[in-house]
């Protein structure tokens, strides 16, 4: 019997070996999406971006994120979601440059099976399972509200905005244009459409101003038109005779709202966007159901009364986090 023990234990360390060595069950492999947005570095999408990462960890989830140079470059767009398409995206997260022209490269992405979210800004297909993001008609005319209640008198209105293609911008353009229209007393002086970048934007802006000196309220509808709008109402010296309603939150923006140049900010939730974009790209992976086909994030007007409070304070400095 004292032979056969070595033998017993090595058996028996043979298959303790063998049991530490055997595999255990295979975790479920990370669902890929891909966040393809308008461009990579505006305040605007860095806080998209921060929101989508949020929800990415959350749900464990492989997240990539692309974007343009340029917000006119909806050509570049479309390479991105083929390219997506072809490194296994399973679903796409997409703020779209131009409502029509990015159309067939989604609806090619779900023909090839991709689940759709569109955030920010809508895109012509029908294969888009929710939009989640501002409610661009109401914003418009929260920005042409925000003037009327502003200036006494007759509105002489000038607007500064972007690629025309942008269904978010013209939807903006849309409400503001009602409401002016509505109040009995606004007229739009001039319309200038300049490139979704602050220079170009601050020199269309002065150029309006000086075409049309009556303008005594000036309207920019998106975060890089309104700094460039904001420079050229400091560049020109019309602070003090110009009522101004820019969009978004920038560190030039807020500066110009606290010290003269601009006097209203119509101020969105970018991360609200970013995550729960992501979060429902989840939820179709996921088969979950119950996702709403739009999502109106917060959006609201922070005036320079209101800029040192706490609900200014939030909607400029939205992290918020969304839970279930």
């Amino acid at each position: 019997m004292k032979r056969n023990r070595p033998s017993v234990l090595c058996l028996a360390l043979a298959l303790c070996l063998l049991c530490a060595c055997a595999p255990g069950p295979a975790s479920p492999p990370r669902r890929s999406v891909a966040l393809i947005v308008k461009s990579t570095d505006s305040e605007f999408f860095l806080s998209v971006f921060a929101g989508a990462r949020a929800a990415a960890v959350e749900y464990n989830l492989d997240l990539t994120i692309s974007g343009p140079e340029t917000e006119e470059d909806y050509e570049a767009q479309n390479r991105m979601i083929a390219q997506a398409v072809e490194g296994g995206a399973e679903a796409i997260v997409f703020s779209a440059i131009d409502y029509e022209h990015n159309a067939p490269a989604i609806d090619a992405a779900a023909q090839r099976g991709v689940r759709i979210v569109s955030i920010d800004s809508g895109v012509g297909s029908a294969h888009v399972s929710s939009y989640i993001g501002t409610d661009n008609y109401a914003a418009g005319r929260m920005a042409a509200q925000a003037a009327l209640e502003g200036v006494e008198g007759a509105l002489h209105v000038g607007i500064v905005t972007y690629n025309e293609g942008t269904a978010n911008g013209q939807e903006r353009v849309r409400g503001a244009q009602d409401a002016l229209a509505e109040s009995g007393r606004a007229q739009i002086a001039g319309v200038a459409t300049t490139l979704v970048d602050a220079e170009r934007a601050q020199i269309d802006a002065a150029g309006l101003l000086r075409a049309h000196p009556e303008i005594n309220v000036l309207l920019a509808l998106n975060e890089p038109t309104s700094v460039g709008a904001a420079r050229a109402v400091h560049q020109l010296g019309r602070r003090d005779d110009l009522f101004f309603v820019g969009f978004d939150s920038n560190v030039v923006t807020i500066d110009g709202l606290q010290h003269g140049c601009v006097d209203a900010l119509i101020v969105q939730n970018p991360y609200a966007m970013g995550y729960l974009g992501v979060r429902s790209a989840y939820r179709l992976l996921a088969q979950q159901g119950g996702l709403e086909a739009v999502v109106d994030t917060s959006t609201q007007i922070v005036d320079r009364d209101g800029l040192f409070t706490m609900d200014g304070q939030k909607a400029l400095f939205a992290f918020d986090r969304y839970q279930d």
